[in-house]
């Protein structure tokens, strides 16, 4: 063997040792497969499956980021009253996103025109759901004003439907919410393939997508039609190649449909309006924001629109909108949404046009003291009911719950296709440390640590006799009720006559944000808070939906300051 065959020979033993020291040590790579078992991933043949396309949640229609952090919430400036209503604390609030505007008059009427298809009003077993679900446009009427244009015309006529709905109460808000769940998470489906093409129409009376049921139990999803909820292609491929049958619908673990729609809390909603990006990249998050944008006044300074308003609010007494002409803010009730410019995080009036609902139950003080992060103020968890067979029911044109409110509209806690809920019970709180009840919008509030008179909210009337004067807020108690038919049917009206109340707080008022068309520039700030029965409406609260955001905080990588 010559030189040179020998060099090759002993090149080629080198090699092969140096693969198979380096094969014997390397870590194997579980990209595809387990890390818990090293089981293959996504396998034909079954095993776990895992949705590697997932990269992170999509924004919703009509929704912008928000991404959460630290922030001084309440009032920071003009306090002349000096009432300890939100005084300033320090919380945190998780990413989340909101409406780039409130919700618009041709919104809620799609709404409307949604619940007339599917739940015809001539039908006896639905006319309440849509009554129930109708916006007050008697709210305009004044007793020393002429405003029945706004009355008959504000809702549904075409030149006010991109204003801010109005005449809405906070119940209607949510229910609003709810639906629009539905109806982006239905389309989700359809346009995936999943669901038959425009299964969303000419759908038998009451037959109805549900989220929660379709996560749940979604062979009863469009009343049990399995060709509607399973007539897509893409089902149909799925339905080839899947060999158990759980696997035929999209679950929660496909990340595909959208978390719930749904009112943002307070701290959630202040912390938007302020749009601290401009300011916290210096940490500056100590209160010294008095508006939604850059500045301690209402005008803008920018040399193209000196001296424009920045927001639609009441500059004085007779003053709704100034002095025709240049210096006019451009409305005198509310404004077509985008007039003014957004803040730093994009959303549109924030202050001014109309006051907004929020998610939280109104009470003089936030208990920074027990939570500082994502704070809100009325948790009632409840739980899917099941029937005799271990099967979740589901709610029918039989089965439909009606509330008779304290302004005696009747409207509808559940709609058919929806899955009934009920309180969560001992099974879901014995032993528990963060929770013990199903109702906790009272919660470290009217305790024996409050007062030395106690008695809860939520005990009802026909297990104890609630004396008023042993209640931490001596709120008016009305009673309304539905008369027989013996009595001619029809509502019973029955007012407290007590001239002793002290507040108008219960469980039943809820916060309402921002200044609107109504109110003085005191108001704009957005610490300021105001509350109002949840079950009534006016002309100048509206609302925007929010969504939270699941997974990472941020949608963007964390970048160097310099």
């Amino acid at each position: 063997m010559n030189l040179t065959k020998k060099l090759a020979f002993r090149l080629l033993i080198i090699l092969l040792t140096t693969t198979l020291f380096v094969g014997c040590n390397k870590t194997r790579d579980y990209k595809d497969s387990s890390r818990a078992t090293g089981w293959s991933l996504n396998s034909k043949e079954g095993g776990p499956q895992k949705n590697s396309k997932y990269k992170e949640q999509e924004t919703g229609p009509g929704l912008v980021f928000v991404e959460g952090g630290t922030f001084t919430m309440g009032r920071v400036q003009d306090d002349p009253m000096h009432d300890w209503n939100n005084s300033p604390n320090q919380q945190h609030v998780q990413s989340f996103y909101m409406d780039e505007t409130e919700v618009t008059n041709y919104m809620y009427l799609q709404y409307l025109q949604w619940i007339k298809e599917v739940f015809p009003p001539e039908n006896e077993n639905y006319r309440k759901i849509y009554e129930g679900a109708l916006p007050d446009t008697l709210v305009w009427r004044n007793r020393l004003g002429y405003n029945e244009v706004m009355t008959n015309n504000y809702l549904r006529h075409p030149a006010y439907a991109e204003y801010p709905v109005v005449g809405v109460s906070w119940i209607q808000a949510v229910e609003f919410s709810n639906w629009r769940t539905d109806r982006v998470n239905e389309l989700i489906l359809e346009k995936e393939g999943i669901t038959a093409r425009n299964a969303r129409y000419g759908l038998e009376d009451g037959e109805t997508f549900s989220t929660s049921t379709y996560l749940n139990a979604p062979t009863q999803t469009y009343g049990g039609n399995d060709s509607l909820t399973r007539g897509g292609n893409r089902s149909k491929s799925i339905e080839k190649r899947s060999k158990d049958s759980t696997n035929l619908y999209i679950q929660r673990k496909d990340g595909l449909l959208m978390p719930a729609y749904r009112l943002p809390t307070e701290a959630e909603w202040e912390y938007a309006a302020i749009g601290l990006v401009s300011v916290r990249n210096f940490n500056n998050y100590r209160g010294r924001k008095k508006y939604p944008w850059d500045g301690q006044y209402t005008r803008s300074g920018k040399r193209k629109t000196q001296g424009d308003q920045l927001a639609n609010f009441k500059q004085g007494d007779g003053d709704y909108g100034g002095i025709a002409g240049w210096s006019d803010d451009g409305a005198d009730i509310t404004a077509e949404i985008k007039s003014y410019q957004p803040n730093d995080f994009g959303l549109y009036d924030m202050s001014g046009n109309v006051a907004e609902w929020v998610a939280d139950v109104y009470r003089p003080i936030v208990d920074d003291g027990f939570n500082d992060f994502n704070y809100y103020r009325g948790n009632v968890y409840t739980k899917n009911a099941i029937d005799e067979n271990g099967k979740v029911k589901i709610v029918t044109a039989d089965s439909i719950v009606y509330d008779t409110l304290s302004t005696g509209k009747v409207i509808a806690r559940n709609l058919p296709g929806e899955i009934l809920q009920v309180p969560v019970d001992e099974n879901e709180t014995y032993l528990r440390t963060q929770f013990s009840t199903s109702d906790n919008r009272d919660y470290r509030d009217g305790d024996k640590a409050s007062t030395r008179f106690y008695q809860s909210f939520g005990e009802q009337e026909d297990e104890v006799v609630i004396d008023p004067n042993k209640r931490m807020y001596n709120s008016p108690n009305h009673k309304v009720g539905t008369l027989d038919e013996s009595e001619g049917g029809g509502v019973d009206r029955e007012f407290d006559k007590s001239s002793s109340r002290t507040s108008m707080i219960n469980n039943e008022v809820r916060v309402y944000k921002g200044g609107s068309w109504k109110d003085r520039d005191y108001w704009l700030d957005p610490a300021q808070r105001r509350y109002f029965p949840q079950d009534m409406a006016t002309d100048y609260i509206g609302f925007r939906c929010a969504m939270s955001r699941v997974g990472s905080k941020s949608t963007q990588p964390k970048r160097a300051r310099h």
